[in-house]
Order: C-alpha cells, then sequence, then structure tokens
C-alpha cells in the first residue's frame, strides 16, 4: 500500500511532496521518507513510523532542493525500519528510486549483483533497482535508456521513480504491470508524480496517467512518454474536477471498476510485513499466535456474511488442507442462534471489510461468551471487530468506497492462505519443503492478478454479448465451488440480474432443469484437481443446449472447443487459484451492469455497512 510523490520544477520540492504523502495517508503505512537534488548530491530523509515521524525528522534537518521523490511504505521485503525505508540510494550517491510493488526475480538480481561488488545496505528488493540502473549507467548510456534496461529487467508488476545527479533536472518514471497507479500532473514550469490523484490536486487539475510497460521522462519544461520498447506514445491528457469523490475516481468511470483494478496493489499490501520469502515463514504479529496456543486449536469456526463469508469458505479448504484443522463456515446472522459447540480450544474467526457488521460482531460475541479464542481479519483498521478480537489481520487493501466488495474479497483470500501455513507451521504438520514452495508461490499473485486485468476488453466484449440475459447459473467445485456463487452475487447485486451459485457436481440433482438456450451457464474450469470433473459438467450443459461461458486457464483448448465464450486467466497454484478466478467474474459483472446503464457504486436497497441485523 505504498504511496509516491514527485516533484520536478523552480519550488522546493520537501513540502510539496509531504503534503502529497498527507494526502495518501489514509492507507497507514510503516516507515516514509523524502530525497532531493540539491547542488548536485542526493539527500534523503527517512524514518520507520508514521509519516509524523519524517515530518519531525525534516523539521529537525531540514531538507531543500528540486527535483524530489517521497515514498511511504508497507514492508515487503525486510522489516519496518528506518534502514528498509524508501528512497534508496546507489553505492556511488549518484542515483535514487522509490518504488511500490514487488521485484520478484529479486534474489537472483541481488546475487548477481552482490558478485559484481555492489554493496547492500537494506534487506529490501527495491535496492536491487536502483544498484541495476547505476550499473548499466555505468557502461557510459543516458539515464533514460539505464531506465529502461533496468524496468525491462526486473519481473512482476511494479511502479518505479528513478532519480540521478548525473542529469539532475528529471525524474524517470515505470509502470510495469498492476502494482499500483501513475499519475503524471502537468504543471506551468513544474511537472509532478504520484500514485494517486489526491496527492497533486492542490497543483494542478491537468494529469496524464501512466499505462503498464510506459515510462515517462519528466522535466520541468514538459513530460516525454514512451513504452519500454521505446516506441513514442502521445498520451491523453485528463482535466479533473476539484470534487474530491470525483478525484479519486481517477481515470475508472466507477469506483467499482477502480477497486477492481486496485487489487493488483491491494494484493501486494496485504502480503506487505508477512512474508519472508527468504526463510519461507509468514508473520502474522497481530494474531498473537504462538506455538501452544497453534497446537490447542481444535477448530475453528469461520463467521461472515455476504461476500466474507464466500472468501469464508475459501479459507476452509486453505486451513483444512495446509493445517489440518477442521473447520466449519457459519454466516454470521445463523451463528449466535445455531447453539455453536465453542470451547477454549475454538477458534471463532470473523471475516469483515467494515469491521462493523452487526450480524458478525454479534457472532463474534456469542464466541467469546461461550469462552472460544476470537480473530477476525478486516480492513477497516480500528473498527470493532478489530478492537474485540484476541488477534486480527488487517487486509491493508486501503478504503473501498463501492458497495460491491471486490479487493475485500481477494485480500482475506491471500490472509487465510498465509494463516493456514503460520498454523500449519507452529503445529508442526507441514514440512520444511513444502512450507517453503507454499510461500514462494505467493511471489505469483500480484502479476498473475494484473494478467487477468489486462484482458478486462475481451470481458467486456462478453459483457455486451450478455447485457439482456435474465438469469445465469455458475458453477464451480472444489476450492472454486465458493467462487460460484460470490461471481453470482456480484451479478445479483449490480445488475439485478437473477444468479445462482451451485455445486457443479449437484447440477444434476435439480438446476439441470433449467438449463435450455435462454439460461446462460457460467462453468469454473480452470486447470485444478476438479478440471476433468468441470469438463464433464460443461458437456452436460451443452447438451441440453445451454450457452457455456468458461473460466478457463490460457490454453485450454479443450475448453474452448465446447464454450460460447471463455474467460482467460493465467495457470496458478491450485489453492490460489480463487484469487485468478474471480477478477473476470467480478469485471464481467461490473461491464453487464454499466452497459444497462445502472448505479454501480450505489446499487439500489444495498449499502456499503450493514450495522443492523
Amino acid at each position: 500500500m505504498c504511496g509516491i510523490v514527485g516533484y520536478v520544477g523552480v519550488r522546493d520540492a520537501t513540502p510539496i511532496i509531504i503534503n502529497g504523502l498527507k494526502r495518501l495517508e489514509y492507507r497507514g503505512y510503516d516507515s516514509a521518507g523524502v530525497a532531493v537534488i540539491n547542488d548536485n548530491q542526493i539527500e534523503v530523509r527517512r524514518d520507520a513510523g508514521k509519516l509524523s515521524q519524517l515530518v519531525d525528522l525534516v523539521s529537525k534537518s531540514p531538507l531543500n532542493g528540486a527535483p524530489g521523490i517521497g515514498h511511504t511504505r508497507w514492508a515487503t521485503h525486510g522489516a519496518p525500519s528506518a534502514r528498509n525505508a524508501h528512497p534508496h540510494v546507489s553505492n556511488t550517491g549518484k542515483m535514487v528510486v522509490v518504488h511500490n510493488g514487488i521485484v520478484e526475480n529479486f534474489l537472483e538480481l541481488k546475487d548477481e549483483l552482490t558478485s559484481e561488488g555492489v554493496v547492500f545496505n537494506s534487506d529490501t528488493d527495491t535496492e536491487t533497482i536502483v544498484h541495476l540502473a547505476e550499473n548499466h549507467k555505468a557502461a557510459g548510456i543516458s539515464f533514460e535508456e539505464a531506465a529502461r534496461r533496468t524496468f525491462k529487467q526486473i519481473e512482476g508488476a511494479n511502479v518505479v521513480l528513478l532519480m540521478s545527479t548525473e542529469e539532475p533536472d528529471k525524474i524517470i518514471a515505470a509502470r510495469i504491470g498492476n502494482a499500483g497507479g501513475v499519475v503524471l500532473g502537468i504543471g506551468e514550469n513544474e511537472n509532478y508524480l504520484a500514485s494517486d490523484i489526491p496527492a497533486i490536486l492542490e497543483h494542478t487539475r491537468k494529469v496524464i496517467f501512466l499505462e503498464s510497460r510506459q515510462m515517462a521522462v519528466v522535466t520541468r519544461e514538459g513530460i516525454c512518454v514512451e513504452t519500454l520498447d521505446g516506441e513514442e506514445v502521445k498520451p491523453e491528457i485528463h482535466v479533473i474536477s476539484f470534487d474530491a469523490v470525483s478525484a479519486e475516481k481517477g481515470e475508472y468511470r466507477h469506483f467499482m471498476q477502480k477497486e477492481i483494478h486496485e487489487q493488483v496493489r491491494a494484493l501486494t499490501d496485504t502480503l506487505a510485513g508477512r512474508v519472508d520469502f527468504k526463510e519461507g515463514r509468514i508473520r502474522l504479529p497481530e494474531l498473537k499466535l504462538t506455538p501452544e496456543l497453534a497446537k490447542r486449536i481444535q477448530r475453528i469456526y469461520i463467521t461472515a456474511c455476504g461476500t466474507a463469508a464466500y472468501a469464508g469458505m475459501v479459507g476452509k479448504y486453505l486451513i483444512e488442507k495446509i493445517a489440518r484443522i477442521p473447520v466449519e463456515v457459519v454466516i454470521g446472522s445463523e451463528f449466535r442462534y445455531s447453539d455453536p459447540i465453542v470451547d477454549e480450544n475454538t477458534v471463532i474467526l470473523a471475516i469483515s471489510q467494515s469491521g462493523e457488521t452487526a450480524d458478525t460482531l454479534a457472532a463474534m460475541e456469542e464466541g467469546r461468551r461461550k469462552g472460544g479464542i476470537v480473530w477476525s481479519i478486516v480492513n477497516a483498521i480500528g473498527s470493532q471487530a478489530m478492537r474485540i478480537a484476541d488477534g486480527y489481520i488487517v487486509m491493508q487493501t486501503g478504503p473501498e468506497i463501492g458497495v460491491a466488495s471486490t479487493k475485500a474479497f481477494t485480500a482475506p483470500l491471500v490472509d487465510q492462505y498465509m494463516l493456514a501455513i503460520l498454523l500449519a507451521d507452529l503445529r508442526g504438520v507441514i514440512d520444511e519443503k513444502t512450507r517453503r514452495q507454499l510461500v514462494a508461490d505467493l511471489r505469483l499473485v500480484p502479476d498473475l492478478a494484473g494478467r487477468v486485468m489486462d484482458t478486462e476488453a475481451e470481458i467486456e466484449k462478453v459483457a455486451h454479448a450478455l447485457k439482456d440475459i435474465r438469469g445465469c447459473l455458475y458453477l464451480g467445485r472444489g476450492i472454486n465451488m465458493p467462487i460460484a456463487y460470490e461471481g453470482a452475487l456480484k451479478l445479483k447485486e449490480i445488475s439485478y440480474i437473477h444468479a445462482e451459485g451451485y455445486p457443479a457436481g449437484e447440477m444434476k440433482h435439480g438446476p439441470i432443469a433449467l438449463i435450455d438456450e435462454e439460461m446462460p451457464v457460467l462453468c469454473l474450469a480452470p486447470k485444478d484437481p476438479w478440471h476433468e470433473k468441470m469438463i464433464s459438467q460443461i458437456q452436460q450443459a451443452k447438451a441440453r443446449g445451454g450457452m457455456v461461458i468458461a473460466v478457463a486457464t490460457e490454453g485450454d483448448e479443450l475448453v474452448k472447443s465446447m464454450a460460447d465464450h471463455v474467460l482467460w486467466v493465467p495457470e496458478a497454484p491450485w489453492m490460489l487459484s480463487p484469487v485468478v478466478t474471480v477478477l473476470p467474474l467480478q469485471m464481467l459483472a461490473y461491464h453487464i451492469a454499466a452497459i444497462r446503464g445502472l448505479d454501480v457504486d450505489q446499487p439500489r436497497n444495498l449499502a456499503k455497512s450493514v450495522t443492523v441485523e
């Protein structure tokens, strides 16, 4: 959940950058820093803790100059500390970087650089970027070309800003994949960079949005945008309204669309500070989970409502498979009336975006009354579900404004995956090789999500084909069965089209009676352990004349030959596949609703936080 601000111009950069970072402070960071070029030297101030720590540091040790770049950080590689805070400077002190995302191949790059004599001064993956760029620059090429070669060398979804004292009049920025946004603000004899519009809105209304695999060279005179392959781009200049809500939407038509795309960043952020890829371990300190407690747990109830409950259903598969603890998912509104069997060895795990959902809070209270251990996975920091829990996991996705939850669905999938690994490790039911592989697979998640986002245009075409349907049957098996429920819910709540999620194996026990040429059937058929079974379900639907829309793994020619429409997803480790398969369903529901001219962000009769029973 990193915030980035940059400035090139005649004014002092530091106050502009810090004020911009304050407008991104709602995300909640663990460190912050700023770097400027002053008298052909790079000066840096950075500290662990909230932005106020940096403000105090700059007050005591002023920082003047321009251009400048600033950053607020959630830790992904390296613990939250001043040492690991951005910006990071190269060994010669001539180049500096800030970064949002995960450099997936950083270990290989670090080994290469270390063998060449480069000294690393932090535990971050970010530092590899500035050392790579400096190495390329040492070969006598331009700053732009050195940056371009670096951007093409790093893997994963990343946003990068670089400055160099050898060309002190510019900042070079790149967006690689969908780690987050890059907004370029156009001023008079000065220009701005940020990860979101509110950071620079007080200075300019004219902005450019950098697309994936594009880089920008920003000077006080202007902005030049190119692809990473060097092709010139003529970017569209957007004029932003001063209306705060419109500004926060940025380039997107609705908050829901923005939040769907923010999932790449949100998934990166929910990993932040929790995954040690080097050691292959998970850390969830706010959960207060000890080996003794982990071994004591005999049963887990996951309780939630709506979308969060479907996330919990995926969590059941993960925790039972990885940690070997029995899990039951109970809808929040039913929990306290079901007289659940709870004792001191039982965990009640509540999932809630707002942390204020009345039914979920009541379930937590009932679990505590019966003597259970109460945990929560929440998005809203400081919410009641966080405060009353014995331990918690924060989703770290940032505010979710659209009523139909998107990033607050995928983040808890990853959170529960991490929880399952931690429980298994502390209970001693997983070997080191398996644990390391499960942890390593988390590296893939942001990039996999970004690749799905790149298919939005094709999904919108399918939405046009389905815009007039009156109903839809969603089918899934195994770990993707809850995704059928969630996909159907999304279509219902924003498109007002009746949809039903169903276990695919149960289709022949009733719902098959509904299938004809007017009843579309959406089948979740990625290459997972249930793939062959889903092929059978597709064949049964086609035999009854149904239109089949399949979510399938790229290159699956068999599914392609049978389905009327295919929503392609990249191949993913099967236990993480729900994170990938749900994304096209979110986009499909969104585009159908948008095409029908409906109020996507505020669908009728619904509210973001349900605080009544």
